[in-house]
């Protein structure tokens, strides 16, 4: 019989504030989902209580089967709404995100281009209607593919995530079979191959059976191809169907590797129970530096 882990004390989620409903109502109107809700974030509260949210393009169905993910899969009938790039402009508008927004999506693998296409038009159609706005985009693997990588790429966002999810020896556990270490490795230095200018982030979940050398040796592996950006978060189970949680980390282990990560040389680590790829921890660090570095280019 499964043992079922007990919740600690630090494992508490903010309730909502009087924000959080226009937010609902913004994204609903546009027909527009977001990982928030479709992941079962518990960041969602503090996020839309904040006015923000990270949206998800390209539908709620995703191709892919990962045992940790709350998102719907299936088959989306290569069913892609073209004007959500437009819908999308348009929401971050009403809500006001005129500096900062994450853009994720599903894997679409029914879609010849894995829907790089499309998620490159949703990027163009932000940063043209609002001119400063700082992009940061939670991509797919597209399936190593490079000339799909290439459409993100070249459609300027300013930070690429790609996430590892867990350690290497856990991979065939966790992830859907079609995705796997090296290949999320070689997303993100392929990213790092095409512009070195842009930032690149990654993502690892705690609490699945990882042991310490092998979370240092995912820190290793990703500072040896660059990455500049890395977050650490409590793997939650989103219900039966998904995988157990063998422990919940307790809060001086996420210090031990996010003081790791800093002595590995990450420019950034955010490392938490509620810690998620696309959260807010980083978005003010990121923020500054990437103005300073628009400043310097612009000659003022």
């Amino acid at each position: 019989m499964e043992q079922i882990l007990v919740k600690p004390s630090w494992l508490k989620i903010r309730p909502p504030t009087e924000t959080y409903p226009k937010v609902r109502e913004i994204i609903r109107s546009h027909s527009l989902h977001t990982v928030c809700q479709e992941s079962h974030c518990p960041n969602m509260s503090e996020c839309w209580s904040g006015g923000t949210a990270t949206f998800m393009v390209m539908g709620d169905t995703c191709t892919r089967g990962c045992k940790f993910c709350a998102v719907k899969t299936g088959n989306p009938m290569k069913k892609l709404d073209h004007d959500e790039p437009k819908k999308l402009a348009q929401a971050i508008k009403e809500l006001g995100l005129f500096e900062y927004i994450v853009i994720t999506s599903v894997d679409r693998d029914d879609l010849e281009d894995q829907g790089s296409g499309h998620f490159a038009e949703c990027i163009k159609e932000v940063k043209n209607a609002h001119p400063g706005i700082i992009v940061e985009v939670l991509i797919p693997d597209f399936r190593g593919r490079i000339d799909l990588l290439k459409k993100i790429v070249e459609a300027k966002p300013d930070v690429i995530a790609h996430n590892i999810e867990t350690v290497e020896s856990l991979q065939r556990k966790v992830r859907d079979v079609r995705a796997n270490y090296a290949q999320s490795l070689s997303v993100l230095e392929n990213v790092k191959k095409l512009n070195p200018k842009i930032y690149t982030k990654s993502s690892i979940m705690l609490g699945l059976g990882e042991k310490k050398e092998e979370v240092i040796k995912a820190m290793q592996d990703l500072r040896a191809i660059n990455t500049d950006i890395i977050t650490f978060g409590q793997y939650l189970r989103p219900s039966s169907w998904h995988l157990p949680v063998i422990e919940y980390v307790p809060p001086e282990k996420f210090k031990y590797y996010e003081q790791s990560a800093k002595s590995t040389g990450f420019l950034y680590c955010a490392a938490g129970p509620f810690v998620r790829s696309s959260y807010r921890a980083g978005e003010l660090f990121m923020k500054g530096r990437i103005e300073s570095e628009r400043v310097i280019g612009s000659g003022e």
